[in-house]
């Protein structure tokens, strides 16, 4: 059996706090004098989920700089050991620092981070700035801006994160066309909490080309026709999606259903400090739950490469690697496929 610890892959939903690891937030907060909040349970509510998750982000936020730069580090090294080529987390600068210019100092940080991190390790790094549904849309606006002023210096796409079924995202379109005119992808969460209606509106009125979550999907045929047709991918995060109730349990995720209808989707782990597993243990949960061939991991992972914000050289090289990955029998047929061995025995050895 491959080993898909081997296999290349982009990491594309992933909230920067919420991965951060259980060991650093317990750290943090005995610095801060807190106790560490329960973590990797069912949640009654996404509001449940949330208190949660603003304890880590409010112990980084409050910290000196540093925590961030650690946390940024962590999770960029997380990632590269579950095989990540790439990986963009997502991340609202303004809920930082309510000034612009010194917001654009946090994304500026968390970006020169990232990169110096990520270069150590042989692997690319993004961003995903997002803007917060139950903020003002004056806040949007602002948030696109600062998104905008780096979207040719390490924020490849923008996103927009919240309770749906409480905000629907007309108030957010302005903002969303500053991004998409400044090129980044359009990347909002949608077709989680709410259902079918949730995904449409992302594509009509945010111009949607990928939708954290968008598993609701499945309970409109017309809309799966529609997205496996115009090419939109869904990043999906069955582990949590469990843990929020959007599905009873993995069985009954609708994963192999979106693949079998022709729709693109990647795997992600959303929020790994508070749902457990990481990215590589989603791939391994893909496997063995929904019983999906290598062929068919293999294309997800293809699908995260090629829909993600990394650069040419980066999305041909991993190309390039997962089709050695598949033809672990022999990888020496072609030239290229030597090449990538060489440079990367961990795709023959499975370590990484």
């Amino acid at each position: 059996m491959r080993s898909l610890a081997g296999l290349p892959k982009a990491h594309l939903h992933l909230h920067l706090e919420g991965a951060m690891r259980p060991a650093t937030l317990a750290e943090l907060a005995d610095e801060h004098g807190d106790q560490p909040p329960g973590l990797r349970g069912d949640f009654a509510s996404f509001e449940d989920f949330s208190a949660l998750w603003r304890v880590a982000a409010r112990l980084v936020r409050e910290g000196p700089r540093e925590y961030l730069l650690r946390l940024v580090r962590e999770v960029v090294e997380d990632a590269a050991a579950d095989g990540a080529v790439w990986i963009e987390p997502h991340v609202n600068p303004l809920t930082y620092e309510a000034d612009p210019h010194a917001a654009l100092d946090v994304l500026d940080a968390v970006i020169d981070e990232g990169r110096r991190t990520a270069a150590r390790l042989g692997i690319g790094f993004g961003v995903v700035v997002f803007a917060r549904r139950n903020a003002d849309p004056s806040e949007a606006i602002e948030t696109a801006r600062l998104a905008a002023r780096r979207a040719d210096n390490g924020v490849v796409a923008f996103g927009l994160a919240g309770d749906e079924a409480r905000y629907s995202p007309e108030p957010f379109a302005g903002a969303f066309a500053i991004a998409r005119d400044a090129g980044l992808i359009s990347a909002p969460h949608a077709g989680e909490l709410a259902g079918p209606a949730s995904v449409r509106a992302a594509l009509d009125v945010l111009g949607a080309r990928r939708i954290a979550h968008g598993v609701r999907a499945v309970e409109d045929p017309a809309l799966l026709t529609r997205l496996a047709a115009e090419g939109v991918v869904l990043d999906v995060c069955p582990t949590s999606n469990v843990a929020l109730g959007v599905v009873e349990s993995l069985s009954a995720h609708p994963l192999p259903l979106l693949l079998d209808a022709g729709i693109r989707c990647t795997l992600n782990a959303d929020d790994p400090l508070l749902f457990g597993p990481g990215l590589l243990e989603e791939y391994e949960t893909a496997r063995s739950a929904f019983a999906l061939s290598d062929h068919q991991l293999a294309a997800i992972a293809r699908t995260s490469i090629e829909s993600s914000g990394a650069p040419p050289t980066i999305v041909d090289e991993a190309i390039t690697l997962i089709r050695a990955w598949l033809d672990t029998s022999d990888h020496a047929k072609t030239p290229a496929g030597r090449e990538a061995l060489r440079r990367h025995p961990s795709v023959a050895s499975g370590n990484n």
